[in-house]
């Protein structure tokens, strides 16, 4: 299954560290994270994990929660999150679901065969609060995730879908952001009271609206 972005989430039921959960039900009206490792006790996913458990708070305060998954069984997860909690000096609270079916990963497409045949590829996604995809991210088995890049981008998908903006390259959630250039002038002033930095015709920046 090809999932891209403005699809629908598909909804799932699963066993997980934490118990069996309803995918939609363990969202609720919010926004969530669902990011996929090849295998338990493998030394990159273990890295990943623990910053993933040390950075739970700032995805809370996004309204995000998180749901690792893994094609491993539920008891190989018990043991692998005692390890991350001892190595990465955390407390890994957030589930990670046991899909040794593969259900969730063949509903997600975490499955690469020109990659591994058997064991999710690093695949994560946002998803937003109307249960739509608004980021996909896959990564090499080789290459750990950037998980403060994530937290950006949910910064600029929660912002710019409240107030119509666009964010720069490199943006960070104190910095200005970008009219959008099919409004003219005289709307963004009355759209914008903050004031509006013009580039030129297509380029105008204006301060974070929720600064």
């Amino acid at each position: 299954m090809s999932l891209q972005l403005g699809d629908t989430a598909p909804d799932f039921t699963a066993e997980t560290t934490e118990g069996k959960i309803n995918f939609y039900d363990f969202l609720g009206d919010g926004w969530g994270v669902l990011f996929s490792h090849p295998a338990d006790f493998t030394p990159v996913c273990t890295t990943e994990l623990g910053k993933m458990a040390s950075l739970q708070k700032e995805f809370e305060k996004r309204n995000t929660k998180i749901l690792a998954v893994s094609v491993d069984p539920l008891d190989k997860h018990f043991g692998w999150q005692k390890d991350i909690n001892e190595t990465q000096k955390v407390h890994v609270e957030f589930p990670i679901v046991a899909d040794e079916d593969r259900k969730v990963a063949n509903l997600y497409g975490m499955l690469h065969p020109n990659v591994s045949s058997t064991f999710t590829v690093r695949s994560l996604f946002v998803i937003g609060d109307d249960k739509k995809i608004k980021l996909i991210i896959t990564y090499p088995p080789s290459t750990g995730r950037n998980f403060a890049e994530v937290l950006r981008v949910i910064d600029s998908l929660q912002l710019t879908a409240k107030h119509n903006v666009s964010t720069p390259a490199d943006w960070l959630n104190v910095e200005d952001v970008i009219i959008p250039a099919a409004l003219s002038l005289e709307d963004a002033n009355k759209k914008f009271p903050k004031g509006i930095r013009e580039v030129n015709s297509y380029l105008r920046y204006t301060p974070q609206p929720e600064l």
